[in-house]
């Protein structure tokens, strides 16, 4: 018998890429995004299909581990290959590539309704349960990026809030409350295309060989994303948009190949009006770009023709 349990889509609002080389990190649930493992009607679609083939590729994955006493975890794969043979899919509207945790949602699915003594979403007691948990759905989402922070899956499966502190300490987090008529705002722009994810994070990751890219990782891009964080936490807007200038203006100057080339032009045009500020939302190359505004009204009319999709309003 499956849960009847959805996932949601989270946003990264700070901390990709700096979150790498430890600095502070803010992601929370997007519910506009969902999925939940089904199994198909009589005669299942297309889309069906599809999943329930990449479902059977994960098994594999996970068989494999099994068989080689490699899981960190325990899941009843009996069950699991079952299902998958009756048909079992994913029925998820997250986009893929997007930024959004279209994997992280689909193992946050698996371990619920599979996992054997798992950790409960509503039971984590402290820091290092969640660090345990978080270890786990890494490792369970290797499976698809090749490397995984398992931060993800942990946002979709606790379905709350979650600051990184560093590698070493993270929480649950209480965000500013939402005001419906709010003038600001955070807003999502689609850039129409995946990013892949794997391809961006192996450049970073051989950008962060030269001495220069990494001291900018460590003092300037820290500094600006974690009093982000901070300001943004407390509902300080002042501090919060002065250093989302110039996040902003570094990720421009420094991650240029993250950033799609058509948002170079609307990326400047927000710095240099100060009316928006973009960055980027998960690791970039595609999927979503993440705004933010002290006027949607404003920032609607400077980037005409884009759909913005708010998130968050204050």
């Amino acid at each position: 018998m499956l849960k009847d349990s959805l996932f949601y889509a989270k946003i990264l609002l700070f901390g990709e890429y700096g979150i790498i080389e430890d600095s502070m990190g803010l992601s929370i649930p997007y519910r506009f995004y969902k999925g939940k493992l089904l199994k198909p009607g009589l005669t299942p679609t297309e889309e069906e299909s599809g999943s329930n083939a990449k479902m059977l590729d994960y098994l594999h994955y996970l068989e494999k581990a099994e068989a080689e006493g490699q899981m960190p975890c325990r899941l009843d794969l009996k069950r699991l290959r079952s299902d998958i043979e009756q048909g079992l899919y994913f029925d998820s509207s997250i986009p893929q590539g997007f930024g959004v945790g279209s994997s992280g949602a689909l193992v946050a699915a698996v371990y619920d309704a599979y996992g054997i003594d798992k950790i409960e979403e509503n039971a984590v007691q402290d820091n290092e349960e969640l660090l345990a948990l978080k270890g786990i759905l890494a490792w369970m989402e290797s499976f698809f990026h090749g490397k995984s922070s398992g931060l993800d899956p942990l946002i979709c499966y606790l379905n709350l809030p979650i600051l990184i502190r560093s590698k070493s300490d993270l929480g649950t987090v209480a965000i500013p409350t939402e005001n419906a008529d709010g003038k600001g705002g955070i807003f999502l722009l689609d850039s129409g295309s995946p990013g892949k994810t794997q391809g961006m994070v192996s450049l970073f990751l051989q950008k962060l060989k030269d001495d220069g890219f990494r001291n900018l990782v460590k003092t300037r891009l820290k500094k600006y994303n974690d009093e982000c964080i901070k300001a943004f936490l407390k509902g300080d807007s002042k501090p919060l948009f002065a250093n989302l200038k110039e996040l902003s203006s570094l990720f421009l100057e420094n991650f240029r190949p993250m950033i799609p080339d058509k948002f170079e032009a609307l990326w400047k045009k927000g710095i240099e009006t100060n009316a928006y500020y973009l960055k980027l939302c998960g690791s970039g190359g595609g999927g979503f770009i993440l705004g933010f505004t002290q006027d949607l009204d404003k920032a609607e009319q400077l980037l005409q023709g884009q759909q913005l999709k708010v998130i968050h309003r204050f």
